[in-house]
């Protein structure tokens, strides 16, 4: 079985809502990264023993908080050992808007994996993108490279869209089948 572990940040619950989707399509542990940045000694060493790691980070003013930021920058003496090589990686980004420069929080989220030599796994949902389409279907914001989801700012923790949470549950699924058969 691989151990698969989602350690993210969220600044007001709705990150967490999408990594708690993830986790459970990937059958993964969940890692909060707190509010000034830091994981336990013990979280680090599971990352370090994890076959797939998934990165999850709101988007604020174009890039990942930050806190992620903080714990991103924490993993250079991982990166200097290549204690991740050749790693599964996958990463989220939520932001208010539908766009908000989500696609550079992804890519951030994507170097830091093939820094560390890591194997990325993208979102491989064809997006919904008719006239028809809704808030309420799979990848309805047309993500490929990772998952991308959206909660207005005025919505609650419960309101994240039905669509974005499913996409993220099926991605998190994605993540494990790629992770086990590459095990």
């Amino acid at each position: 079985m691989s151990k698969i572990f989602v350690v993210y940040h969220s600044g007001y619950g709705h990150t967490r809502a999408v990594a708690e989707q993830v986790a459970k399509g990937a059958g993964a542990a969940l890692i909060a990264i707190d509010e000034n940045g830091d994981i336990t000694e013990a979280e680090w060493a599971s990352l370090n023993e994890a076959s797939a790691l998934i990165f999850g980070a709101p988007t604020y003013m174009g890039n990942v908080s930050w806190q992620f930021k903080k714990f991103a920058d924490a993993t250079s003496k991982i990166w200097f050992t290549r204690g991740w090589q050749d790693k599964v990686f996958g990463g989220f980004t939520n932001s208010a808007s539908p766009n908000g420069d989500k696609q550079v929080a992804l890519i951030t989220l994507q170097t830091l994996a093939s820094q560390h030599g890591g194997i990325w796994v993208s979102l491989g949902q064809a997006p919904s993108n008719t006239k028809a389409a809704t808030a309420d279907d799979v990848n309805n914001l047309g993500g490929s490279v990772g998952l991308l989801t959206r909660a207005p700012a005025d919505a609650s923790v419960d309101e994240v869209h039905k669509g974005d949470l499913k996409s993220a549950e099926l991605y998190g699924k994605r993540i494990a089948d790629v992770t086990q058969r590459l095990s």
